[in-house]
């Protein structure tokens, strides 16, 4: 049977045997009809409080916060309608559009063109947020289980603050938008490193689907809330990135009607693990690079027995990426195995140590082998990875290699769909 991965821009055609083959993929969503006026409806008729417009007064300053372009977030039609709600009300040179990076690096303008329209980037100030940046970052406090908390200088001096981005489930946090888009999307790097340390990644609820008494998000909602969130605007989106609802009002609570219907969509039950998983990181823009590719893997890792082989395909175009110290920390121990066992006992943190130490445990008890376009044989090598030019062949030898009876499971639109075994804990 063909089954068509999403990777880059393109995709990816694979050929496997139909009677080993389980194919898992989210529930398809049509876009909505009229996707800009359900975004116009969410600001009109939120979910919890009164509309944008009627929270917003003449002469004040707005900060609003978007995802970065490693997201598929669609800002061309959201920031737009947020703008169309403000419009009278306040100046557009008293509207800034921070670029939610967290850690990872800002956007030149060719991307934030592609990612904003030039209607926008031509008349809104837009700025990459600089996790680095000390003069850019204000202390706000101490906030949920001794996070030390510095946010974006601009966002916390706008008068109105207002998160937008879209909702899905999420390797570590549970779920994401909302809140995240405060921290880590617009944190310093400490408070980044705390919330992501080794303690609070390593805890058995830090994983997908779950937000309560998850110590990653029950952090990030806390620091949120002690810093306040004038309106949130989240989407849930279908495999092809377009907008089947969208979510506006308070925070908390739009939040948690958003996750509703994207866990619904996302999150498949299997009866039991699998010898094999064919996973992806859902194209591009999200298969950028391979720390990126990491959330595939997890998505992978929810399902493939311990000893199992997980093929991933990522385009990598990125590469590690070179900036930051992941692509160092990853080849810094002999073994993935030596390697999770270092970061779990570290007390410090380093940065992009989280997406390290999530590889480390997959790495540990699975085997797995990668497919890109940008990166050698070598260079995965280097971070203990397998590279294939045929997921074809390579997952047919697997199930050959696992015996007679072996299955085989395939993401094709990686974690845009998050399997797990029946009668777990969600």
């Amino acid at each position: 049977m063909k089954v068509r991965l999403a990777y880059g821009e393109s995709g990816l055609d694979i050929d496997l045997d139909p009677a080993a083959t389980t194919v898992v993929q989210p529930v398809h969503h049509d876009a909505a009809a009229d996707q800009v006026g359900v975004l116009r409806a969410a600001l009109r008729s939120p979910v919890a409080g009164p509309p944008l417009r009627d929270r917003v007064r003449p002469g004040q300053t707005v900060a609003i916060s978007a995802c970065d372009g490693t997201r598929p977030q669609p800002r061309r039609l959201m920031i737009p309608a947020i703008l169309a709600e403000l419009d009278g009300v306040v100046r557009l040179e008293d509207v800034v559009i921070l670029v939610a990076t967290g850690t990872h690096r800002g956007n030149d303008e060719d991307e934030l063109r592609r990612m904003f329209g030039d209607e926008v980037v031509d008349s809104v100030r837009i700025v990459n947020h600089d996790a680095r940046d000390r003069d850019r970052l204000t202390w706000v406090g101490t906030h949920g289980n001794g996070v030390p908390v510095w946010l974006n200088r601009e966002w916390v001096d706008a008068d109105v603050r207002i998160t937008t981005g879209f909702v899905e489930p999420h390797f570590f946090a549970g779920f994401s938008g909302g809140p995240k888009l405060v921290a880590p999307g617009l944190a310093a790097l400490e408070t980044v490193l705390v919330l992501h340390d080794a303690a609070r990644i390593g805890d058995p609820r830090a994983t997908w689907g779950i937000t309560r008494g998850n110590p990653v998000h029950d952090d990030v909602r806390a620091i949120a809330a002690a810093t306040g969130v004038t309106f949130a605007l989240d989407v849930v989106l279908n495999r092809d990135k377009d907008v089947v609802a969208a979510f506006g009002g308070d925070l908390a609570p739009m939040h948690a009607a958003a996750t509703a219907v994207a866990k619904r969509m996302a999150m498949r039950p299997v009866d039991a693990p699998f010898d094999v998983v064919v996973t992806t990181n859902s194209g591009f823009p999200l298969d950028q690079n391979l720390y990126q590719a990491v959330k595939g893997m997890s998505a992978a890792h929810q399902v493939v027995r311990p000893g199992g082989t997980i093929v991933c395909a990522a385009e990598c175009r990125d590469g590690f990426p070179d900036h930051g110290s992941y692509r160092q920390v990853l080849a810094s121990a002999p073994s993935p195995k030596a390697l999770f066992e270092d970061i779990s006992a570290r007390v410090d943190t380093v940065p992009d140590q989280w997406q390290v130490q999530i590889q480390a445990r997959i790495q540990s008890t699975s085997r797995v082998v990668m497919r890109t376009s940008y990166l050698s044989d070598a260079d995965l090598a280097a971070a203990h990875l397998e590279q294939t030019g045929d997921i074809s062949a390579t997952v047919a030898r697997a199930l050959a290699d696992a015996g007679p009876g072996a299955r085989v499971c395939v993401l094709p639109e990686g974690p845009q769909t998050i399997p797990y075994l029946a009668g777990g804990p969600r």
